[in-house]
């Protein structure tokens, strides 16, 4: 009888090891490819302040017109990439107009790079913790809070109280994710669904995936 509870014992251990294997390389290979299909925008205030949040937003407002100028007609992440990289000064003289405009005389710091972020919702469409791409702005001291969005496909809201994502920026993102990744960032009622995409927050936030190109 023990030979048998230590057999038993001994593949429910190797059915774990072999299932968690394989919810780990599902969730990383799922969190890779969601990565690599956005570019987003992460602005951090100089202090948490009232006024240095809402010139953060004044930042935020400027920073997105000029890019949804200049990306309109994007159809890649790497292409909204180059032309953020090629325009990088006009990203960071747009931000200090609009700091000194709002009366403020802030130094700003813009890179582009992969960072962490957390999971985030925009409208009906939810992205898990990880790191991305982004341009990164920081105001001044950079102690505040942070504001994210994603610029590729453009998921940023003025009033992210809509709910609503663009129609437009949902096939370019669902065009560059298979059937089941997009069902992930954009289908919240599907019990399976919502599993899988808790899949992916938990072994980000441990820091077993790192979503990095």
């Amino acid at each position: 009888m023990k030979k048998l509870l230590s057999i038993i014992l001994i593949l429910a251990f190797l059915l774990f090891i072999y299932s968690s294997i394989c919810a780990f390389s599902y969730a990383q290979n799922v969190s890779t490819d969601i990565a690599n299909s956005v570019f987003r925008l992460h602005v951090i205030a100089n202090s948490d302040s009232k006024e240095d949040q809402n010139l953060k937003y004044k930042v935020r407002d400027s920073l997105l017109n000029y890019m949804n100028q200049i990306c309109k007609d994007c159809s890649s992440k790497d292409e909204a990439i180059k032309i953020v990289e090629e325009n990088k000064d006009t990203f960071k003289e747009i931000a200090l107009n609009t700091i000194r405009e709002n009366g403020f005389s802030y130094n700003v710091n813009i890179n582009i790079g992969n960072f962490e972020f957390p999971t985030k919702s925009y409208g009906d469409i939810s992205l898990p913790a990880g790191n991305y791409d982004a341009l990164r702005v920081e105001i001044g001291e950079a102690k505040g809070q942070n504001w994210w969005c994603v610029m590729f496909p453009p998921l940023c809201f003025v009033d992210i109280s809509s709910g609503v994502v663009p129609d437009e920026s949902k096939e370019v993102l669902s065009d560059n994710l298979s059937d089941e990744e997009y069902a992930l960032v954009s289908d919240n009622s599907d019990s399976s669904i919502h599993f899988k995409f808790k899949l992916l927050e938990f072994f980000n936030n441990v820091g077993l995936i790192t979503a990095q190109k």
